[in-house]
């Protein structure tokens, strides 16, 4: 398994991994296959989007503000970070990367985005690297 941690400085934050995505392929030496990589934080996710028009993270973030309002009568959550949980499971704890010739297999425009929904915080993404034998 590998790891890296990614510091947050705002609340609702969107931090482009690719850099360290790329590195675990290359310290992994994988060629060709899968990489596997999971958010073991209940108030974060990971995502694949556009990575040219910042525009896109901040209509992110107003839509999942939408959906999930910071404060909401309803919210039984003693921590009082109920919007949090539910953004991160909107996005999901996890995401799976097709590898080929050592690079990731992203569209022109997509980029791997670490998604904090409840910092600033030190946070941490573990992956696996499957590799394709055939």
């Amino acid at each position: 398994m590998y790891a890296f941690t990614v510091e947050t400085k705002k609340r609702t934050q969107f931090v482009n991994i690719d850099a360290d995505v790329r590195r675990i392929i290359q310290t992994a030496k994988l060629k060709n296959g899968l990489l596997q990589l999971h958010v073991p934080h209940t108030t974060a996710g990971i995502t694949i989007n556009e990575n040219a028009d910042p525009d896109v993270l901040h209509d992110l973030e107003f839509a999942l503000d939408k959906i999930a309002p910071w404060h909401a009568a309803a919210y039984r959550h003693a921590e009082g970070n109920s919007a949090a949980h539910v953004k991160a499971s909107m996005m999901g704890p996890s995401l799976a990367l097709i590898i080929r010739d050592g690079e990731p297999q992203l569209g022109t425009w997509q980029s791997v985005f670490f998604c904090e929904f409840d910092g600033p915080r030190r946070r941490n993404v573990w992956a696996t690297a499957l590799r394709d034998e055939g």
